[in-house]
């Protein structure tokens, strides 16, 4: 009778590199059960699980799983033995490419190899210049054009880059006592235009004061927590030793995954304090683990409230119906994010309450709508990010508020591609904060959304001036 020989040495290098024990692992299969992408791969999370405990670098290293993952950290959040799974996930890959294994898909690999080449050249993300090695690296020349001719228009693809440089050591500011770094991430400074305008504008509405420190870099996002970890600890933890030098004591982070990545460096940092050494000397001194990372929901709860947000509105939004749209990163995984409520947070729903609109409620919070396979696998951001509209629509909301520059984008402009009729706007959160506040026409930047909300505004909302919509 032939026997199988159980190989633990795939098992001794997770364990040694990420600390992850995966004969924890009882195949109890909420990981697959609650994963979002499932449907696309080829083996299943707990079968890739099972894969690594047996030794099985055949099915673990050349699986479309590991590539496909969309680090929405569902399963991480979900496992009752505590096993950061994304995380594993993303080391298979880098363990396949160490192992001199071609990619089973591609476009992820050179995707990530692309943003940090970016981030490498210019400090910060540049999506044109993304854009051009990916197409050139994968032939497909067409694909999105009709797209990006479309954020062209809305001025929402800058022809040149934006540099960030680190600064190593920087003098305190004076005043900053009182006041909140603000850290727009690349998306708000290019294609989330819209969000940082609008962020800017509620907040000196509500007296918060945000500075914008100089000298701050991309955070690595989801390409850098794949293949260069040690980039995924530096890079946010270079801004927060920036940050600290100036004297702030907390930050604000709009953008969903800044926040994620800078709050899992900081973890990580805490979990480890033996990887001090391992720093770059500026960050070794630099940063002292005393800044708080907060989200834009957060900062506008612990420091205005929404009882103060609700005396600032001018024109209530009565009369629409809007469902909250979180997305992975703000609440998961909770040890890392300090989420009360991983999976069914309700800080929009306060702000959304306090600004006169009806909150629908809907099971869809925080499901995945792709993430960043928006530029590797389109197909698959389609079909998550139709059914969450559909599924929007179907809760008998007009439209989709967001507080994530990526959901923005596979909802609100990819949506331009799939056979959604009529058309659901899906807006920042603080576009309504905007709006309710009566602001002015440029502070809300309704113009830059590619799906308009402004007819649906103007017939929902009567006593809106009909100069702002």
């Amino acid at each position: 009778m032939e026997t199988y020989q159980i190989d633990s040495s795939l098992a001794k290098r997770i364990q040694q590199e990420l600390g992850q024990n995966v004969f924890l692992c009882y195949q109890c299969v909420k990981c697959t059960s609650g994963c979002p992408l499932v449907d696309y791969f080829d083996w299943q999370p707990n079968q890739i699980m099972r894969a690594a405990q047996l030794g099985q670098e055949d099915i673990a290293l050349q699986s479309d799983t590991i590539w496909l993952c969309a680090a929405c950290q569902t399963c991480t959040t979900r496992c009752p033995q505590g096993l950061d799974i994304a995380a594993i996930m993303d080391m298979l890959t880098r363990q396949a490419a160490a192992a001199g294994l071609e990619p089973s898909i591609p476009e992820v690999n050179i995707f990530n190899q692309a943003f940090m080449r970016e981030v490498r050249l210019w400090g910060r993300a540049y999506e044109l210049g993304l854009l051009a090695e990916m197409k050139l690296r994968t032939g497909n020349f067409t694909q999105d054009l009709d797209l990006g001719a479309k954020m062209f228009a809305k001025n929402k693809l800058s022809l040149f880059p934006e540099t960030g440089r680190p600064k190593h050591k920087v003098d305190a500011l004076k005043g900053v006592e009182e006041a909140v770094a603000y850290y727009p991430g690349c998306s708000l400074h290019s294609t989330a235009k819209e969000f940082n305008q609008s962020t800017l504008a509620v907040c000196e509405e509500l007296g918060l004061e945000l500075i914008e420190p100089k000298g701050w870099t991309c955070c690595g996002s989801t390409a850098a927590h794949r293949c260069d970890p040690a980039a995924a600890v530096q890079l946010p933890l270079g801004n927060l030793s920036l940050m600290e030098q100036y004297g702030f004591q907390q930050v604000m982070m709009p953008c969903a995954a800044c926040f994620n990545r800078h709050k899992v460096a900081q973890y990580e940092f805490d979990q480890h304090p033996g990887m001090r050494q391992d720093l770059p000397a500026h960050i070794q001194h630099g940063y002292q683990g005393k800044i708080k990372v907060n989200t834009l929901l957060d900062t506008l709860q612990e420091m205005v409230g929404m009882h103060r947000v609700a005396g600032h509105v001018k024109r209530p939004l009565e009369g629409l119906k809007i469902v909250p749209y979180y997305g992975c990163l703000v609440t998961r995984p909770p040890d890392v994010t300090g989420a009360e409520h991983p999976e069914n947070p309700t800080g929009m729903d306060d702000l959304l309450a306090a600004l006169g609109a009806e909150v629908v409620d809907w099971s869809y919070k925080t499901s995945c709508c792709g993430a960043s396979h928006s530029l590797t696998r389109p197909d698959i951001v389609l079909d998550l990010s139709f059914n969450l509209i559909e599924h929007a629509r179907e809760s008998g909301a007009d439209m989709i508020a967001v507080v994530c520059p990526l959901c923005h984008a596979n909802l609100d402009a990819r949506q331009t591609q799939m056979p959604v009729e009529p058309p659901m706007p899906v807006i920042y959160i603080t576009q309504l904060m905007a709006l309710a506040f009566g602001l002015p026409d440029e502070a809300a930047a309704l113009n830059k959304n590619l799906i308009d909300p402004r007819p649906l505004l103007k017939e929902k909302l009567q006593a809106v001036d009909q100069s702002v919509v």
